[in-house]
């Protein structure tokens, strides 16, 4: 079950590569993270966000699915039609 819950969520993003994203990550010790950037790629186990440069120090950063399938990144894609939440939800 995992597995196809991972794979929906890789399907899910798959139309949205090349659009702007924001991502919310755990920073520990309580801290949520904000970045926002490009989905850039999407690989069999990660994707890549290229990061807007003026606001931070790194270009990129990858996430797995599992990231996504555990809360532990939350992928809000803006596109024409407002925001997207990239998410699972099982049924």
């Amino acid at each position: 079950m995992a597995r196809n819950a991972l794979l929906e969520i890789r399907r899910s993003l798959e139309p949205h590569v090349g659009s702007r994203v924001m991502l919310r990550a755990n920073g520990g010790r309580r801290k949520t993270i904000e970045r926002t950037g490009v989905l850039e790629e999407i690989y069999p186990a990660v994707f890549i966000v290229k990061l807007d440069e003026e606001q931070h120090s790194f270009k990129r950063v990858s996430y797995s699915y599992a990231d996504i399938l555990t809360e532990s990144v939350e992928v809000t894609v803006f596109g024409d039609n407002g925001q997207i939440r990239i998410q699972y939800v099982s049924n």
